[in-house]
């Protein structure tokens, strides 16, 4: 682990060990549970490690191998449940096999949007930790430091092999992604579907994308305002270490439909390829899926899976989903199924921007993608290890995505790889996992940030949505999230009167913690800087993006 090891060469040799042997630092909260559940933490502790060690003697002494499915803007209720999946007029029936085989984590929270819930999950910090909340299209400039210690880089550390494919989104400069983030191949678009589905040629014809070349120039004096979506980078491919080349994507090529079709079905292809090298490995191995379907905005060279709904996403996850029925098969023929834990799950709530067309609207629970409303945060998430984790299970304890670097890193042997000079949100919930039971959870609250800000405190089944600044405490909305999904009745008065003052405790903690452990921004630097065989019309778009945000500001 390149930045954790470097730092531990700084220090004197004993040193080095007594800081890794440290506890790892938590938000306030975790300490609050603790102390009040210390003594039966010990005890499941040691239950985890004695189920962690006869799993590892049963597997030729090796750790499990890992795979993460992390499916795009996909919202609670729309996968695993096939009465749902009827009400929408769509199926899903190999992750709802899967579901069947799987663990349901029923209170899995994630971020508001793509970039910081992979933020977290990679690094187990909330992404305001690191000026990593927001998302961004087109060609940006900044992203995930090299500070940042990846999920990939602990488990590298404990012995894995590791590969990414798919989508990425977490910067375009060279620090910030995959292969240079503790992965040892990589292959994956350096931006997201604003570019790849919504900027191109014939999502312009379909008036998709509106004012970027439906229009004549007339009156246009600022030709770099619009963005030229071919001229971005698109996919690229290296190894840890070596060279990084733009693929699948020649000088003057013009992006559209049929390129996202190909390199959507090239991910799918890459992920099987991924795996049947891994699987003839002789390290355990992590492998991350993270598909850019089922977001397709245009019908242009539509084919494949239909449904009665006929939305744009919908028919697309119908294929999404034969193709993880694929990957799911693949496993059970390479022997793998059995000794592998899988994660499927989605990212963040329904892009109901493009709701009803896209075929997903808000079921369960209020709010979409960028909301910070439960229908925003609250996605389908299952976790399958057979043998090990119940099948076809329940767990009603709050996790959020953060946990999953913490507890995924337990369960691979990898949790002493875990840096000890940093506050990490993750939790470990191991227990709570492996013996399907809720009071052996390590988190009961999730804080809720847009970007930067705080927007909502959930403690237990309660939730405060917090009130803009300027305005009066008194009128803010709590509600019972097992009475009141979708938020319509708040019981401001009824927790109020007696929780109001924990929940501004709670923040208050969160805030103080901040003093110790401050945020700091993200990494800042040249777009696709160091791809071997960048196209001219690449180069121009960087040197027109430093012009304009090297332009005097004051």
């Amino acid at each position: 682990m390149k930045r954790l090891l470097a730092f531990a060469g700084l220090l004197a040799g004993s040193t080095a060990a007594v800081a890794q042997d440290a506890p790892i630092n938590h938000d306030a909260e975790y300490y609050i549970l603790q102390a009040q559940r210390s003594a039966q933490w010990v005890e499941d502790d040691a239950a985890v490690d004695a189920a962690l060690a006869e799993f590892r003697d049963s597997n030729g002494g090796r750790s499990p191998n890992i795979i993460s499915v992390l499916i795009d803007d996909i919202g609670f209720g729309d996968l695993g449940i096939p009465e749902l999946n009827a009400i929408r007029g769509y199926e899903t029936p190999s992750i709802n096999a899967f579901s069947d085989e799987a663990m349901r984590m029923v209170r899995m929270y994630t971020e508001p949007s793509c970039t910081p819930t992979r933020v977290a999950q990679m690094t187990g910090r909330l992404p305001v930790r690191m000026g990593m909340g927001d998302t961004t299209v087109d060609i940006a400039g900044f992203g995930l430091p090299d500070e940042e210690v990846t999920l990939a880089e602990v488990l590298k550390e404990a012995g894995y092999a590791t590969s990414h494919v798919g989508k990425w989104h977490m910067g375009d400069i060279p620090e910030s992604w995959a292969m240079n983030q503790g992965f040892d191949y990589a292959q994956h678009a350096i931006h997201q579907q604003g570019q790849l589905t919504i900027f191109n040629e014939d999502a312009i014809k379909e008036q998709v994308s509106v004012g970027i070349g439906d229009y004549l120039d007339t009156y246009t004096v600022d030709n770099w305002f619009r963005p030229d979506a071919s001229a971005m980078m698109t996919v690229i491919e290296g190894e840890a270490g070596g060279p990084i080349r733009e693929i699948r994507m020649e000088p003057g090529e013009t992006w559209g439909a049929s390129k996202y079709d190909e390199m959507n079905q090239a991910f799918q292809d890459k992920t099987l390829e991924e795996l049947e090298r891994l699987a003839g490995g002789e390290e355990p191995f992590f492998l991350q899926y993270w598909p850019m379907i089922p977001l397709d905005n245009t019908r242009a060279g539509r084919d494949g899976p239909q449904s009665p709904n006929g939305g744009l996403y919908v028919d697309k996850m119908q294929q999404l989903d034969s193709w993880l029925g694929d990957i799911f098969a693949r496993m059970e023929a390479l022997g793998v199924a059995e000794n592998t834990i899988v994660v499927v799950m989605g990212d963040n709530g329904h892009f109901d921007k493009y709701s009803p067309q896209s075929g997903f609207t808000p079921m369960i629970y209020k709010g979409g993608k960028a909301s910070t409303h439960e229908g925003g945060v609250r996605v389908d998430a299952f976790i399958r290890w057979p043998g090990m984790i119940e099948e076809d299970a329940l767990l009603n304890s709050i996790i959020h995505v953060s946990d999953l670097y913490t507890t995924l890193a337990r369960l691979g042997g990898a949790e002493s790889f875990i840096p000890r000079d940093r506050l990490v949100d993750g939790v470990d919930q191991s227990a709570a996992l492996l013996f399907a039971d809720e009071q052996k959870a390590r988190r009961d609250h999730v804080i809720i940030y847009s970007i930067n800000s705080a927007k909502a405190v959930i403690k237990d089944q309660f939730r405060l949505n917090l009130p803009a600044p300027g305005e009066s405490p008194i009128i803010a909305k709590f509600h019972d999230l097992y009475r009141d999904t979708r938020e319509e009745f708040s019981v401001s008065t009824e927790v109020g009167a007696w929780g109001g003052q924990e929940f501004v405790r709670i923040l208050g903690r969160h805030m103080a913690r901040k003093e110790k452990f401050p945020d700091t921004p993200p990494a800042f630097g040249v777009p696709y800087e160091g791809i071997e065989n960048i196209r001219p019309e690449t180069q121009a778009a960087v040197e027109t993006f430093l012009i304009r945000r090297n332009a005097p500001q004051k």
